[in-house]
């Protein structure tokens, strides 16, 4: 039989004492420090308050606001498409494939410009420092902006919708990818290296296994994502089910938009559940094959 067990002693006060001799630090912060904090918690709730002021914050608007929002939820029930069905279903058809398109032409054009843009693949600093300030200027600019800047480019419609989001993507995915690239293990690389494979062998069989699972996640998610982007972009005449979005919102026909609502959350859900297992599949493949 195991010995019962000991009751933990409490430390006394000589060994508190003690420890508050050894390690001061940790008992009490240095005031500055102390100030400090404050200092940044008292600002920010400070500028929270002037913000809100600012903006004509007040309770009662904000009030005011909830009724309305509850009388256009009563509007919308039961939702219904009318005679707008098959049109509803097509629109969102196209938004899918606008979605699709655009994240996959993003993800195959940024992978070579991660490379670029990966520290253990260029060493070239000024390469690399060129390559991620390209990155972070295409990036910085939302899909909205893009889309607005295609449609002047390309005219109305979804090919200007797919290329929106291909550009917007394109900066996010060359910063993730690169940083994919640059957590990778290295002694894949040198085993390749050494076996007298060029640079670009290592890469191609020492870093992109490793990276690869994760890359695609990255991808799927964005197109999860995508799809509510693309939604968006119809709105400003990308193509898409945003365009009878927005139309039936300005005629006040709620019982249509809380439909297509309805449509939208439900095709996010199904895109969530599908990737949900697809990502579940390739971790398990990759544990098998390291087993």
């Amino acid at each position: 039989m195991s010995e019962p067990a000991r009751p933990v002693r409490g430390l006394g006060e000589t060994d508190r004492s003690e420890l508050k001799r050894r390690y001061p630090q940790a008992f009490r912060a240095p005031i500055a420090k102390r100030c400090l904090s404050l200092a940044i918690v008292f600002g920010g709730a400070g500028l929270a308050v002037y913000t809100l002021w600012r903006f004509g914050f007040s309770p009662a608007k904000f009030v005011d606001g909830l009724d309305k929002l509850g009388i256009v939820v009563v509007l919308m029930m039961p939702p219904d498409p009318g005679s707008q069905f098959w049109h509803y279903t097509s629109a969102l058809a196209e938004t899918l494939a606008i979605a699709f398109l655009g994240t996959l032409g993003a993800a195959v054009l940024a992978l070579p410009m991660s490379m670029l843009a990966a520290k253990n693949v260029v060493a070239n600093r000024i390469l690399h420092f060129a390559s991620r300030r390209f990155l972070d200027t295409i990036r910085g600019v939302d899909t909205l902006i893009w889309a607005l800047i295609w449609i002047n480019v390309v005219g109305l419609g979804p090919f200007a919708g797919i290329l929106a989001i291909m550009t917007s993507d394109f900066g996010s995915f060359g910063k993730l990818f690169s940083e994919a690239i640059e957590a990778s293990d290295r002694k894949p690389v040198d085993g390749v290296l050494s076996a007298g494979g060029s640079e670009l062998h290592g890469f191609r069989f020492g870093i992109l296994p490793q990276v690869l699972p994760v890359l695609l996640s990255q991808v799927l998610y964005y197109f999860e994502s995508n799809t509510r982007s693309a939604t968006i972009i119809g709105i400003v005449g990308a193509g898409g089910i945003g365009l009878y979005l927005a139309n039936e919102i300005a005629q006040a026909e709620w019982q249509r938009v809380a439909f297509i609502i309805l449509m939208i959350l439900v095709t996010v859900s199904v895109i969530d559940w599908f990737s949900s297992r697809l990502r579940l599949a390739m971790i398990g493949r990759r544990a098998g094959a390291t087993a």
